[in-house]
């Protein structure tokens, strides 16, 4: 018996940048990250994902430093120097990696710490940026939860961000850590035809070892989980508050875990330690093996039972009229 001819066996080369950021100093982590794009573009690679906030880096000195305490003259200082180090994107702050996504020709997933100018020019949001191989920005996804003391720096974000994008041959969808966790937007990418999910991290092995393949199984799709890494000497000797901070912060506070899971749950990419690039070649015949008993969205689905309404507008306080 011949088996039929399958034709979608293109494939994506996804590489996964785990590296450590200039702590909270932007201008030098672009310089980081355009040198990743272009590794990864050298590489072959369609697509490049970094890790959560890793522009210009995670607050990790709020857990550490009595973050919650009212009107500390510190946590007001160290939050100013955030918001100047934050990422403008109609400034052009995002223009080098851009280009870098422009002149290799691929994808680039980065999280990036937005300081907003539709919401008063001084509120910060985790955002997950997605640039095209033709260096445009395509989507600007706002966390929509900060967790924990996260809520201490970061702003919640609305659905505006809940997209996917065709990066032949996938349709790609990324959420923010434990948006991860959280079923509804998980529900409203798959709903979108997500086949390629990214995961972004600050980094850690202890969250992506368990999701990653969960979330694959679940969806049927390959899960692409990033992380960061931040280590005590990557606090940049600029900040103003270096030699307290390395001082107070631990030796390690992200150590990776990068890892990569097919639609059958299975490891491509077991969760990885120490800095570098990793890379796949990742095929779509695999997701319509898996598709075959189990469509989240499609044909194990029952919208005249269950359905979620999205509201995907840009959220503002005031509405301005002539």
């Amino acid at each position: 018996m011949t088996m039929p001819h399958v034709t979608e066996r293109e494939t994506l080369r996804v590489a996964m940048a785990q590296i450590a950021p200039v702590w909270l100093d932007r201008k030098a982590t672009t310089v980081k990250v355009v040198s990743a794009v272009q590794t990864a573009a050298a590489e072959g690679a369609g697509l490049v994902v970094f890790g959560e906030g890793f522009l210009p880096g995670y607050p990790f000195w709020v857990e550490h430093t009595d973050g919650a305490r009212f009107e500390s003259a510190l946590q007001k200082s160290l939050f100013a120097h955030y918001c100047t180090e934050a990422v403008v994107i109609e400034r052009g702050d995002l223009e080098p990696i851009q280009a870098a996504a422009r002149a290799g020709g691929l994808w680039v997933a980065l999280g990036v710490i937005e300081r907003a100018h539709d919401r008063s020019r001084h509120s910060l949001y985790c955002s997950l940026v997605l640039i095209d191989g033709e260096g445009a920005v395509r989507n600007v996804h706002r966390k929509l939860v900060p967790t924990y003391e996260e809520r201490l720096v970061w702003s919640p974000g609305d659905g505006a961000g809940l997209q996917t994008f065709d990066v032949p041959p996938f349709t790609l969808g990324a959420l923010n850590c434990w948006e991860n966790w959280m079923p509804l937007p998980r529900v409203a990418l798959s709903a979108l035809g997500e086949n390629l999910h990214l995961a972004l991290w600050p980094g850690s092995a202890r969250n992506t070892r368990d999701i990653t393949p969960f979330l694959a199984r679940e969806g049927r799709s390959f899960v692409v989980s990033v992380s960061g890494l931040m280590r005590r000497e990557d606090i940049a000797t600029s900040h103003p508050y270096w030699a307290q901070l390395r001082e107070a912060l631990p030796e390690s506070c992200a150590d990776g875990g990068s890892a990569i899971a097919g639609p059958d749950g299975a490891w491509i990419i077991e969760p990885r330690s120490g800095e570098g690039i990793f890379t796949a070649d990742l095929g779509l015949e695999a997701v319509l093996r898996e598709r075959q008993n189990f469509d989240p969205c499609g044909h194990y689905s029952r919208p005249d039972v269950l359905t979620l309404h999205v509201d995907r507008r840009r959220q503002h306080t005031a509405r301005f009229e002539p």
